[in-house]
C-alpha cells in the first residue's frame, strides 16, 4: 500500500513579516501548486532522489541553471531532516515506533522555487503527514507547525517563522496571532480559520526569472528589532494591526475594502527593507494597472486584489513582459 500525502504553496495575505516578531498575519493556501510525498513499507529505509536531486547535467550552463533554481542541496535533506525530527518527537513524547518497520519514500513538487511560496516547507509538511499516517501517530495541528519549524530552524539551520507552517498544516485561510504573551503561555499562537468565500478576487504573480527571486539584500531586520530600533518595532506593530483590520473587514463582509491595507503592508516594508529592482517593478506594474500588490513572502511573488476580468487580463499581459506569471489562486 502506498501512502500519499500532499501540501500546498502559500501566500502571506497581510501582516508579514511580523509573524517572526510576535505579530499577527493572515495567510492562504494556493492549491494550484503542491508538494507530495509517497511512502511505502520496504525491507530497508530508503529515500529516493527527485529531479532536483540529480547530479548529471547536459552542460555547465545546465548545472548553473539547476543551482540557481534549486540551490546546492535538493529535497532529500528536507526528507531526512523531517524523518529525524519525527523520530525525536516520538521519543520525547513516549511514542514507541516499531524498529523493524521500514519504508521507502520519494517526493515531487511543482511549487515555483525561490519566490516566497514556501516550497521547502510544503515538502516538509507533506513528509510529516506521510510519516504520521504510516506509523499511526497523531500530532495536534499547532504542534505539527512547531515540529515543521524545528526541522528548518534546528535541523537545517534555515531561518524561518511559524506563518508558513501554520497555514500549510491548517490550509484554507487562517488569521494568526503570535503575540508574545500567547506564545510564551502555550508555545504556539492562536489560529483562527476564515471562510475563503469572504475574500475578494485575488491574483498571485510570481517571477519566472531564476536570478530574481527572494530578496537578496541583507537587511538585518532581526538584529534591528532586538536592538529596539524604533522604526522597525513600530513597523511590526503596524503590520500586526493591518492583519487585525483585514480580519475584521472580512468577517464583516467587507472584503472589497482590504486592498488599501495590502498596499500599505508593502509600502511599510519598503520603508525599512532594501529591495531588488525586479521585485519593486512587479509591484509598481500591478499598481499602475489599478490592482493592489504586496509580497506573498520575502520577494519573488506578489498578491493583491483586482477589479474585473479586464484588469486581470492586463495584469497577465503586462507582467508577462517581465517574465512574471499571473494566476487566480485556488484556495479550497
Amino acid at each position: 500500500m502506498i501512502i500519499k500525502a500532499t501540501s500546498h504553496a502559500r501566500a502571506g495575505l497581510i501582516g508579514n513579516p511580523s509573524d517572526g516578531y510576535f505579530g499577527k498575519t493572515i495567510s492562504f493556501i494556493i492549491k494550484n501548486f503542491e508538494a507530495s510525498v509517497e511512502l511505502w513499507e520496504s525491507p530497508e529505509l530508503e529515500i529516493l532522489s527527485s529531479a532536483r536531486d540529480h547530479s548529471c547535467f547536459e552542460s555547465l550552463d545546465d548545472l548553473a541553471k539547476d543551482v540557481r533554481q534549486f540551490g546546492y542541496y535538493g529535497g532529500i535533506r528536507l526528507l531526512k531532516a523531517t524523518a529525524k525530527r519525527f523520530h525525536d518527537y516520538c521519543r520525547e513524547n513516549g511514542i514507541e515506533l516499531p524498529a523493524e518497520r521500514n519504508f521507502t519514500m520519494r517526493y515531487t513538487s511543482n511549487v515555483p522555487p525561490q519566490v516566497g511560496m514556501a516550497g521547502s516547507s510544503a515538502i516538509i509538511t507533506a513528509c510529516l503527514r506521510a510519516l504520521m499516517s504510516f506509523y499511526g501517530v497523531n500530532i495536534p495541528e499547532p504542534v505539527q507547525a512547531n515540529v515543521i519549524l524545528s526541522v528548518e530552524n534546528e535541523e537545517l539551520g534555515i531561518p524561518a517563522g511559524l506563518q508558513d507552517r501554520v497555514i500549510q498544516v491548517y490550509e484554507g485561510v487562517v488569521f494568526m496571532d503570535f503575540s508574545k504573551e500567547v506564545m510564551e503561555r502555550q508555545g504556539y499562537g492562536n489560529y483562527e480559520r476564515i471562510d475563503p468565500g469572504l475574500l475578494p478576487p485575488l491574483y498571485v504573480a510570481y517571477s519566472q526569472n531564476l536570478s530574481e527571486g527572494t530578496e537578496v539584500f541583507h537587511n538585518d531586520i532581526r538584529g534591528r528589532f532586538k536592538r529596539g530600533e524604533e522604526k522597525v518595532v513600530n513597523a511590526m506593530r503596524e503590520w500586526a494591526g493591518l492583519a487585525e483590520q483585514t480580519r475584521d473587514l472580512l468577517l464583516a463582509g467587507r472584503g472589497a475594502e482590504i486592498g488599501a491595507l495590502l498596499d500599505r503592508n508593502f509600502d511599510l516594508r519598503r520603508e525599512i527593507y532594501e529591495m531588488s529592482p525586479g521585485n519593486i517593478e512587479m509591484v509598481e506594474t500591478a499598481r499602475r494597472l489599478g490592482a493592489t500588490a504586496k509580497f506573498t513572502g520575502s520577494g519573488g511573488a506578489i498578491v493583491g486584489t483586482y477589479d474585473g476580468e479586464a484588469m486581470f487580463a492586463a495584469l497577465e499581459r503586462e507582467l508577462a513582459k517581465q517574465n512574471v506569471a499571473v494566476i487566480k489562486p485556488v484556495l479550497a
